[in-house]
């Protein structure tokens, strides 16, 4: 199997932070399209309110990845379970369980996080409902509590996040944490290390991604036109 191009949305960025941010299930859907064409076979969004805030609840959730799905029905889709839009890991787990009855509005995979309370609770209720695991490593500790508590049943991939301001070397360091464990890793940047690493996860056959959450600029520094812009400048 080849590397994966994922597509990441639009991330925890604000509604206007860029004129073309998708919020709504049918901005997301438009610019699914517009990638799924260019090639990507996976995207990770974040699911949002009518006013715009992010959320797990099964009805936003179930709306946003359908109206997607219809859209590219052979792309998996994947959403956020990010502790910081339900910071309780107990009602966190509970609604991430409930996504077991969302027929065609259910997620293929989640994205769990290993330095948030409660992951390996909400990495137990995605398994339940029938959806995968994409497990956010951030930093090294993170990649050491993985290393040490082992990887949970269901899980799909880890997603190795270089973040801003940190270089292709914490890639490499992650990396080495992460290899015993024999799972396959999405490495990725954000901001300003978004492209130097989207570079050399290519470069090493890795799963990588690019989006409007990871950056809002391309390769040149010039304000990206968008998700679909973003993902042609990656396949270049």
């Amino acid at each position: 199997m080849g590397s994966v191009l994922q597509a990441c949305l639009n991330g925890t960025r604000e509604p206007g932070s860029h004129p073309s941010l998708p919020i709504t299930p049918h901005e997301l859907a438009a610019d699914a399209a517009e990638c799924a064409g260019s090639g990507v076979t996976s995207l990770h969004l974040h699911p949002r309110d009518v006013v715009g805030r992010e959320v797990l609840a099964g009805p936003e959730v179930a709306t946003a990845v359908s109206v997607v799905r219809v859209a590219v029905p052979h792309v998996e889709i994947g959403v956020t379970t990010g502790a910081w839009i339900v910071p309780d890991p107990v009602r966190r787990a509970e609604l991430v369980r409930g996504w077991a009855g969302l027929a065609a509005g259910r997620p293929d995979f989640a994205s769990v996080n290993v330095h948030e309370d409660g992951w390996r609770e909400v990495a137990a209720a995605a398994r339940d409902a029938g959806v995968g695991i994409e497990l956010g490593v951030f930093h090294e500790r993170a990649a050491r509590v993985l290393r040490d508590e082992g990887v949970p049943e269901g899980t799909v991939r880890v997603l190795a996040e270089v973040q801003p301001g940190e270089t292709v070397g914490h890639a490499e360091r992650l990396l080495d944490l992460l290899a015993p464990l024999g799972v396959p890793v999405l490495l990725h940047g954000e901001d300003d290390s978004a492209w130097p690493v989207l570079d050399y996860a290519l470069a090493n056959g890795l799963h990588t991604r690019i989006g409007l959450e990871d950056t809002l600029t391309g390769r040149d520094g010039a304000p990206a036109a968008g998700n679909a812009h973003l993902v042609a400048q990656a396949l270049r």
